[in-house]
């Protein structure tokens, strides 16, 4: 007899509904960072929906309690800072959100072309993870203030290569800025359309600037005319 698959968690959170009880028409997931929550990244979502009216926007809580802390939770455990622990954390959680997007969209009738996925930290890991890897490309990636984990791998694993908006901080005290030119660059060398936005005086977070470029990238991968 077959050992049975382990069952994933079920991830849940807060949820935006487009505007005026509309039928959603796109799917936008926000991945927060260590320690936080969905309430908290879900904050972007009416900024976001001044462009997409017709998306429905979900931010949930990662899997894990946050271990570092008496509140939140995480993607995975940053007690062991190295990046071999980072690189099996985004490939132990990766088929929870798989799962959880899937899940979403059939509820909804919609198909990767209809999703983009928003990260923050290490919900950017997250999402460049997932979203490099899927079966079918999603509209777009947008991270903020994150990393591009096991890079040196990501040729020999990716699958589809979706449009990606990087914003960070170069005063990031947590992740360094130079996480991001470093992703650009392999990335680009992966044959993936990206861009990057520098923000300067910024630390670990997410300003106006970054907020409004994140409204005009997902307008244009879902072919919102402004």
């Amino acid at each position: 007899m077959s050992e049975e698959t382990p069952e994933l968690p079920k991830l849940d959170g807060p949820t935006l509904e487009p505007l005026g009880g509309r039928v959603p028409k796109q799917l936008v997931i926000l991945c927060h960072g260590v320690g936080s929550d969905g309430d908290d990244l879900i904050a972007l979502a009416p900024f976001f929906q001044k462009v997409l009216p017709d998306a429905r926007f979900m931010s949930p809580h990662a899997p894990s309690q946050f271990d570092g802390g008496p509140i939140g939770y995480q993607w995975f455990s940053l007690q062991d800072f190295s990046m071999e622990a980072r690189i099996e954390g985004v490939h132990a959680t990766g088929p929870i959100l798989n799962r959880y997007i899937d899940e979403q969209l059939a509820e909804m009738g919609l198909e990767d072309k209809d999703l983009a996925l928003v990260g923050f930290s290490q919900g950017t890991m997250m999402a460049l993870h997932v979203g490099l890897r899927r079966p079918k490309a999603c509209a777009g990636v947008l991270g903020y203030s994150g990393m591009l984990v096991d890079a040196d791998n990501l040729a020999n694993e990716i699958t589809v290569k979706p449009p990606i908006l990087l914003c960070h901080g170069q005063d990031d005290e947590v992740l360094p800025f130079d996480f991001m030119p470093a992703a650009l660059n392999t990335l680009r060398e992966n044959g993936v359309p990206c861009e990057g936005l520098a923000r300067p005086n910024l630390g670990h977070g997410i300003d106006d600037d970054g907020i409004k470029a994140g409204m005009f990238f997902l307008a244009d991968v879902f072919g919102v005319k402004l």
